[in-house]
């Protein structure tokens, strides 16, 4: 007769690629920072002011949506190149485009109202933009070939019987 098993057993964690946790958090980055503006819709008098043609203190012209799109294609595009990039090219690009990200992001909380809102929304963005760098800080080093063994042979185990 067998004894019942013990159903609680540890769970299964299986190991992530460092690519796919960056294009991971680069969607997040991306979710974030697509309904912080999204939501700031519903503050009151913004609607008005993008009829009007202004967003913030600037025209909405061409070159406005130019360079908001241009902007907007950075972390967008980072999702597919942390995916495809190798693994050196990879590391460099994420530290540098995460690095730049930063101030870039905490221009959402400057001189407007509803601090707590865009705060909140900076806050959230930043600790993903500190997820990216420590990833991209600590990929994980593969042995050289000038310290694994130097012999091509491999050396014979004889076992005794």
């Amino acid at each position: 007769m067998r004894s019942p098993k013990n159903t609680a057993t540890a769970l299964e964690s299986l190991h992530v690629p460092v690519q796919a946790k960056l294009a991971a958090a680069w969607t997040s980055f991306m979710f974030l920072y697509a309904y912080v503006d999204i939501i700031g819709f519903y503050k009151p008098g913004t609607i008005d002011d993008i009829l009007a043609g202004v967003v913030f203190v600037f025209d909405i012209t061409q070159v406005w949506a130019v360079t908001v799109l241009a902007l907007m294609a950075v972390p967008i595009l980072m999702v597919v190149l942390s995916a495809v990039l190798p693994a050196r090219a990879n590391r460099i690009t994420n530290l540098v485009v995460a690095s730049v990200q930063v101030p870039y992001a905490t221009f959402n909380v400057v001189g407007g109202s509803w601090t707590y809102y865009y705060g909140l929304g900076v806050v959230l963005e930043l600790i993903v933009l500190a997820v990216i760098l420590r990833l991209a800080w600590t990929w994980p080093r593969t042995a050289s070939p000038s310290t694994t063994a130097t012999t091509a042979d491999p050396v014979p185990v004889t076992v005794a019987n």
